[in-house]
């Protein structure tokens, strides 16, 4: 129970940093940035994880190396959101 919390509240601190970074904090609220967050690292498991070997937080590894991946992946599925808000017709 303590890794749920524990991993909920670094996808929030992720996803927060992630929206620093790609300038979408004042868009999206604190659920969005813990959906961010998590999703982020569930992604950058799949794709970062076996190119540069190490873990993310959604595998219960909370290591700084695994942060960084799994930030870089709340950072990329954020750039991949906004490229597709962009695209569409407002």
């Amino acid at each position: 129970m303590i890794n749920f919390i524990i991993w909920i509240i670094l996808g929030g601190i992720l996803g927060w940093i992630a929206s620093m970074i790609m300038r979408t904090d004042a868009q999206q609220g604190t659920l969005l940035n813990i959906i961010v967050g998590i999703v982020g690292a569930f992604l950058a498991g799949m794709f970062l994880s076996p190119l540069f070997g190490v873990a993310t937080i959604n595998q219960n590894n909370f290591s700084v190396p695994s942060l960084l991946v799994s930030l870089l992946g709340a950072v990329i599925l954020l750039a991949i959101v906004n490229m597709f808000r962009r695209g569409s017709v407002r």
